[in-house]
């Protein structure tokens, strides 16, 4: 090649030359028949083509068949590039007698500079999307991911609450500006199937503005950025929290603006929580998607997030506008080497695959939790068509989030009541838990029970400094919150495991007696005779409604006597771990009472629950730890087996039940808060029920420790594990593995528990 012809080197494009290359032949591609959107990112390669794994190979050949979101990828030596949208593929050969409807696979610029396009065919879905189903609406604290809804034109609007906001004044909810409305508008959620208005639409809104507002210098000439950001102004900030439903405590806002933006965003994994889809994953695939132009302007989104590379589809619907989507910094692979393909030949070394080490082996040591960074803000959706019939794949059109702070003038809020739980407090369940892992006076189990302690549960510095596992999490969660945290999302015949309302007169075929009642019968005690009581019920309860919780106790005893007898130690330690949560439930009030959300026909006492579980413990966390502390300080329970089977196991937390029940009444619960609510809620209630809290949690602490002791004896664990090194923690990796398995120790309804 001559040296004084210009030397064509893709590799060092910017997105500056993307875009102006883009403008300068929009009218050329836009007059093109078949071509739907434009974007700008990296050229996608078809997984089927040989460069897809080995960038020295020759590329696919002219008749490789379309190339789709769906059949293709970024590789590190993807070249930066104009995507090309079109909702029909034909190969050069085919387009012989229509020479200039073929998207020309360079852009020339007048002073040189080449860009290759990357056509992909992706024709638009028109049908209606599926109708909304099952949003869940929160039960205390609102916050990031929940559903907001407003009234406007006699018709319905939902959408997803973004995250919390503020101009150092006001604290805002931010999310869609068509699902906030007018301003005034109210806006409000669903709590045991009543509205409550929670926030109001503010004036401060963005729909559209010009390319060149949203990113100085960037070329784009009538190129509209569609923001469709808005704000609500909440009625009473006690009521929010700045965790994000899904993903937990947020942390810094990525800030993308002309500085910062670049084409190494394409390829980044991203997930969030929407109001109506739940856990959403995905990669951002293209920037500035062009997806409609009408009156000689453009309208883009910023961010094009399309499924990741095993994945078929990122499942997003209407309701889910207002979602924020966070980098996935778990998932994201090592950083791409743009280096020439000879150069990356040369110094290729075989490595073998490893597992990642575990971080703070220690016993007593733990990692926090790492916070997921805000990225965008997502505003709506496209459905593309597969070739030959082969459904249709979703993707997520975002605004960038920093753009949307700067353009509404807000700041993200990050520290507003934060370490909640999405069900009742983590405070009692790691604190119950943590407690348990010092009472066994089996000296082996001791040891088990210490060395693992940060595993089951998490230290008392953690507990009063809120550092608590985050719902959603990719890292790994301690075990006796993984039933809230990680099954209520890939178990869902777990959900009625967590309670048993005891004191709810059943129907005439059960002699109109309560639960507690029909359990002082041993024969009583099975899961035939309490769906018997439920189908006695004036209105039979959906499965997910019959509560479980001793027959869920029964059968993770019976696994922890099973693994014991099987020597398999991080098996025990994580059905112990398990175990914790329901024992947990057991001996909260509310948890085994027909008063769980306040007396039927009361909505306004349906945040009981969550205020007296979530938020008092939150907030009084150093005092509850320290009088349990002191309550435990000379205690540890008996020696020798306590109880026999998992018929017993399932009666003892009964009678945990029923001391708790004895101890604090459900009724006294619900009266005292209703009698302290006023400018000091939270104190007054603490101070007036912190006695007998206090000791139902004790109570749970020996009862859990009882149920751990007695099945490491049923198993005979002293000889099977006799000389093993008892004192060595399970690696978390391990623990993780197995509560992520749906089939380890499995959960039903009870209609379909059956025991030998």
């Amino acid at each position: 090649m001559s040296r004084f012809v210009r030397n064509i080197d893709f590799s060092s494009l910017g997105l500056k030359d993307l875009l102006e290359a883009r403008d300068v032949y929009h009218v050329h591609l836009a007059n093109l028949e078949h071509v739907v959107g434009t974007a700008v990112g990296r050229y996608r390669i078809r997984r089927s083509d040989p460069d897809y794994e080995n960038p020295l190979k020759p590329g696919a050949t002219s008749d490789a068949g379309p190339r789709t979101l769906a059949n293709s990828g970024v590789k590190p030596w993807s070249w930066p590039c104009v995507l090309v949208f079109v909702n029909q593929w034909e190969s050069r050969e085919r387009l012989g007698d229509k020479p200039a409807q073929m998207v020309p696979p360079r852009l020339y610029l007048p002073d040189g500079r080449v860009i290759p396009t990357c056509v992909v065919y992706a024709p638009r879905q028109l049908a209606g999307p599926p109708p909304l189903q099952n949003l869940t609406f929160p039960t205390g604290l609102i916050g990031g991911g929940f559903p907001i809804l407003t009234d406007d034109q006699e018709q319905q609007r939902v959408g997803s609450i973004g995250c919390l906001v503020t101009d150092g004044y006001y604290t805002y909810a931010l999310t869609s500006k068509h699902v906030v409305g007018s301003p005034g508008t109210p806006a409000y959620v669903i709590e045991r199937g009543e509205r409550r208005v929670v926030a109001t639409a503010h004036t401060r809104a963005e729909e559209k503005v010009a390319l060149e507002q949203a990113y100085p210098g960037f070329p784009g000439v009538r190129t509209l950025v569609n923001v469709d950001a808005g704000l609500l102004r909440l009625n009473a900030l006690p009521d929010w929290t700045s965790q994000v439903y899904g993903i937990g405590p947020i942390g810094d806002l990525i800030d993308l603006g002309v500085d910062t933006l670049n084409l190494d965003l394409v390829g980044c994994p991203v997930r969030a929580n929407g109001a109506a889809s739940g856990q959403l994953r995905g990669e951002i695939q293209g920037l500035f998607y062009r997806y409609r132009a009408v009156g000689g302007f453009d309208y883009v989104a910023e961010l094009l997030i399309g499924p990741r590379e095993s994945e078929g589809s990122v499942e997003t619907r209407p309701g889910d506008s207002g979602t924020v989507w966070f980098w996935d910094a778990d998932a994201e692979p090592p950083l791409p080497d743009r280096r020439r393909p000879e150069k990356l030949e040369a110094e290729q070394t075989a490595t073998a695959p490893h597992e990642p080490a575990d971080v703070s082996e220690e016993p007593g040591a733990r990692t926090a939790v790492p916070t997921l960074r805000p990225l965008g803000l997502q505003w709506g959706g496209h459905s593309f068509l597969e070739p030959g019939g082969q459904g249709t794949v979703q993707f997520a059109l975002a605004s960038s989030l920093s753009t949307v702070c700067r353009l509404l003038d807000v700041e993200l809020l990050r520290d507003w009541s934060l370490g909640h739980s999405l069900y009742w407090g983590k405070v009692g369940h790691y604190k119950i838990a943590f407690t348990a892992c010092l009472l066994a006076s089996n000296p082996n189990l001791d040891q088990v029970l210490r060395a693992n302690a940060t595993r089951i549960a998490v230290s008392d510095q953690d507990i009063i400094t809120g550092n608590l596992p985050a719902g959603g999490s990719t890292s790994f969660i301690a075990l006796a919150d993984v039933a809230d945290l990680v099954w209520r999302n890939i178990r869902k015949r777990d959900e009625a495991n967590h309670f048993a309302d005891m004191d709810e007169p059943g129907g005439a075929a059960v002699g109109s007696k309560t639960l507690m009642e029909l359990w002082n019968k041993p024969a009583n005690r099975t899961p035939d005779k309490w769906t018997q009581f439920y189908d006695s019920l004036p209105t039979p309860p959906q499965d997910k409604h019959r509560g479980a919780l001793p027959f869920r106790v029964r059968e993770l005893y019976e696994a922890m006597v099973g693994f014991v007898t099987g020597g398999d130690l991080p098996s025990f330690v994580c059905a112990a771990g398990a175990l914790a949560h329901y024992v947990g439930d057991a001996c909260q009030p509310l948890h085994v009472s027909r008063l769980h959300h306040g007396r039927p026909g009361h909505p306004e006492e349906s945040d009981v629950h969550s205020f007296f579980e979530t938020r008092m413990l939150d907030r009084f966390a150093p005092e509850l730890v320290t009088r349990i502390n002191e309550k435990v300080k000379n205690l540890e329970v008996a020696d020798g087996k306590l109880i026999q089977g998992g018929a017993a196991a399932a009666n003892r937390v009964v009678r945990l039940m029923q001391d708790t029940i004895a101890r604090l009444p459900p009724e006294v619960v619900v009266e005292t808060w209703v009698e302290t609510k006023g400018p000091n809620h939270t104190r007054d209630l603490w101070e007036a029920l912190a006695d007998e809290t206090v000791d139902c949690m004790v109570d749970g602490a020996l009862c859990l420790a009882e149920l751990w002791q007695s099945a490491w004896i049923e198993g005979d664990g002293d000889q099977v594990f006799a000389g093993a090194a008892l004192d060595t923690p399970v690696s978390k990796s391990k623990l993780k593995s197995l509560y992520n398995d749906i089939k380890f120790v499995e959960s039903r309804w009870l209609k379909d528990m059956s025991f030998s």
